[in-house]
Parts: C-alpha cells; structure tokens; sequence
C-alpha cells in the first residue's frame, strides 16, 4: 500500500513520531498512520469537531488524510487568523488540491509565469458591469430551460401535473442554465450520445457524470488515490474529453469569462490541450459548487419573496459547509487574542470552521431551524450578531473570507433569486404530504454546499397565465 501514497505517507508516518512542541495546540492523532482521524472527521465533520472544541478548546490540531490541520473554532479569533495573508497563504493548497483532483498541472508550478495573476483578473468578469451581462444571460437561459422541459414532456396538455423529487427538478434546471449561460451552446454533433437504444440528451449525460464525479470529490480532496475509487478516473477523462479546447471551438455564444480564459490558456504552448479541457472542468464545477439546487429547494417554499434575501442567507448559513483553509508558510506563533498564541509549523494547515459559527445557538436562537426572515431588521438587512456581549464580524462565511472569497458569489446569489421567482411565477407547486422534513447529508467533510440526505416528493405544472415580463419585472 505504500506504493499508493509514496512520500506523502512516509512524511506522515514520520511526523506522527515527533512530539508536540511547547507553545503548540493540543494535538489529536488518532491510532492510523496518515490517516489519522479522516474517517471520523468525513462521517460528520460538525459533530466530530464539536466533541474536540468541548474537550480541548478553542484551538486544536487534528492529522486528517496526511495533513495536521489546526482549527480555529471561535469566530471571534478569525479576525486574527485571516488578515495573516503573508504568512497563512490559501492559493498554495488550492493550487495543490485541483490539480490532484482535476488532474491538470500546478498553475503556481513555475511552468507558466503569471497564468495564476492573470487568471485572479479574470475573476473581474463576474463582478460589476459584467456581472449585469451575465444576469440577463441566466434569465433568459432560465426561462428556456423550464419551456423547454414542459415542452418535452409527453403524455398530456403542458398545465397537467407533474410529479419529481424537488431536489432532482432544481438539480436539472439549474444544471443546464448554468452550463449555457457560462459555456454557450455545444453544436449538435458533439452533444449527443446513445445508451443502449435510446438517445440521451447531452446535457444529462453532462450531469450525471458531475454527479458521480462530485460524490468522490472529498475522497480526491483528501488525496486518495483515483485508481482506488473504481470509475472515476474515466468519468474524470470523459468530462475532459467534453470540454476538450477543439470542441469548446464549436461552442456558440460563450460568456466573455470562459471565451477570455480560454484565451489565456492557448497563449501557454506548455499547456496541453488536455490540460486546459481539465482546468476549464474545475472551474464550471467550482460555478456549480456554490449555485447548489439544495438552496433553491429552502427557497422555493419559503413564500416570502420580498425577503428573498435573507431568506438566501439563511439558506447558505444552514447547509454551506465549506472550509477556510491557509497553508502556513513559515514557522510562526499566531496570535490570536493579546494573551493568546498557539505556534504552527510550516507546511501544516490552520483550518477556520464556519458551519460551527452557523449553527452557534450563542449566536443563532434555534440554530437548526430555517427562519426566512432571520437576516432581516426593521425592513432592512440585519449585519450585527454577538457572541455573549462582543460583536461577531464574520457570522456569515459561506463564501470564504477576505481576498480569497469566491469571486462566483455574485452570480450565484442572483442565479437562485432568478430561479426561485421564475419557478414561482411560471409553476404551481405542491409537495406532497406526509413527508419528513428535508435533511442534510453530513458526510461532504467541509467542503462545498451540503447535499440533501431524503427524499422530498412534489408536484407542479405550468401557469397558463405566466409570462416573462412578470418575472423580469420583479428582478428589476
């Protein structure tokens, strides 16, 4: 088994030997060799670092899949951990972390001076004046995607009802208003592929291999080899293959992000064709990553669109459960509060943990309670929170922190308000009764938004008076 994880296992196996230093967080090994607590920390990484906080603190280190990662557990030491940004540095792990995973080199390798700068600028395409583009881009997408869908469906007049799994219905909508707002359009020729005697749509093709591709996504993360996670390497060379540059050439109407990524990439010769189909993978599943369909289903049936968003906020604060993680870059005492230092090596991980923040009862009365209008004050967007008598500034983080927030939030927040008041106002929905409640799935270990762990049975069918210019009309 060494063979599979070579010096990454060894250094682990030897690390695991020293003892912990004088200045240095308690330390919580487990009895695995590299692995240490990571199947633990996957089962439920809430749960798992509740338990330690009650036991050991605040601060602690845990090795987790070859990495000793210490994490900051109270919001009111954040502060203190993310304006270190010389010293604590997120770009190198995820550099490291897509590369393995995606299957691409290192962009911050050396091999391709300035690709990572120029890449960040790019980010720009999705904020400000861009962003209006890509809004009106979505609205449109959005509207055809759910015409089309009734349209498609056989068997009876468009206003009949239709019966779904909520979850499923937002998953497809999204999914391919999304990929055309973003990527364009893929021709015809390339876009079809067969199963057995029946033609499956492209796009469906394109989701389901997502879907399976993502499932092993914390297993990628964590460094587990893709050779032991049976066919995801080849659904992993399947989607490359997909967005292989000579097709990507045949797409009409891209978004001007992906058309100047692209761009950039081709004045890279050490950049394989293959290479760039695997970066340009990552970055529709990062888009993906955040513009979840599980938010959209809290949405859909809050029925209080004029706090729509708050009830957006309450909606990522519940099931967003994505680490903030910074590299240590040097040996260093990080200090905290004015009596308090914990010291960290380099190389290890300190390790910010929101979803304990979201679900702090200190902080959030009933915490694990969907309260649509728990972000809103006298009419108007609520932003101070405390923990005992002392202001929290981030109680919020389901987009990151400081320079390294997701530059995709924007976008993402306004495709979810499009899609819920497009389906409002175009839909009749009904869930079917006598349902559990829908629940989480805890078993994402930090990363990403948290999929639904039932099922939630609903049916809908089309207004016969909904028009377009209702939905434009209450976005604007």
């Amino acid at each position: 088994s060494l063979g599979f994880f070579g010096p990454a296992f060894l250094e682990s196996l030897l690390y695991s030997l020293i003892s912990v230093r004088e200045g240095e967080p308690p330390l919580i090994k487990g009895w695995i060799p590299f692995l240490g607590k990571a199947l633990e920390f996957r089962k439920d990484s809430y749960q798992f670092l509740q338990r330690l906080q009650e036991k050991h603190g605040d601060v602690f280190t845990v090795l987790i899949a070859g990495k000793y990662m210490t994490f900051v557990m109270n919001p009111l030491l954040y502060p203190a951990v993310i304006k270190q940004g010389k010293q604590l540095d997120f770009h190198e792990f995820s550099d490291a972390a897509a590369s393995t995973t995606f299957g691409y080199p290192a962009v911050r390798s050396g091999r391709f001076p300035g690709m990572s700068e120029r890449i960040q600028k790019l980010f720009l395409l999705l904020q400000g004046p861009a962003l209006n583009s890509l809004t009106h881009r979505m609205m449109g997408n959005l509207q055809r995607v759910v015409r089309q869908h009734f349209l498609s469906w056989g068997g009876g007049p468009e206003c009949d009802w239709r019966r779904d799994g909520l979850y499923e219905f937002c998953e497809r909508v999204m999914f391919e208003a999304t990929f055309l707002t973003l990527y364009g359009h893929p021709s015809r020729a390339n876009t079809e592929t067969k199963k057995t005697s029946e033609e499956i749509c492209w796009i469906d093709t394109l989701r389901e291999n997502f879907k399976k591709f993502d499932a092993k996504f914390p297993l990628l993360i964590a460094r587990v080899p893709i050779g032991l996670l049976g066919k995801t390497k080849s659904i992993r060379e399947e989607l490359i293959r997909f967005f292989h540059p000579c097709r990507m050439a045949e797409w009409s109407s891209p978004s001007e992000f992906v058309q100047m990524r692209t761009e950039l990439f081709h004045q890279y010769d050490t950049l394989k064709d293959l290479d760039r189909a695997g970066n340009t993978k990552m970055s529709f599943l990062s888009f993906w990553a955040y513009s979840h369909p599980f938010l959209c289903l809290f949405l859909l049936f809050s029925a209080r669109l004029f706090s729509a968003e708050s009830a957006i906020n309450e909606s990522l604060r519940l099931s967003s459960a994505s680490m903030n993680i910074r590299v240590v870059q040097e040996d260093f005492c990080l200090q905290l509060e004015p009596q308090c230092s914990v010291c960290v090596r380099k190389g290890d991980i300190v390790v910010l943990h929101p979803q304990s923040t979201h679900l702090d009862p200190d902080i959030y009365s009933n915490p694990q309670q969907y309260q649509f209008d728990r972000f809103v004050k006298d009419g108007k967007e609520k932003t101070e929170f405390y923990k005992g008598d002392q202001k929290i500034r981030y109680y919020r983080m389901p987009f990151g922190s400081g320079a390294t927030m997701c530059p995709g939030r924007f976008f993402a927040i306004n495709e979810m308000k499009q899609f819920v008041c497009i389906i409002l106002l175009m839909c009749d929905l009904e869930l079917a009764g006598d349902q559990q409640e829908a629940t989480l799935d805890t078993s994402r270990a930090g990363l990403g938004i948290l999929p639904p762990a039932n099922h939630i049975a609903f049916r809908y069918r089309l207004k016969q008076h909904s028009t377009e210019q209702e939905a434009e009309a209450l976005l604007n």
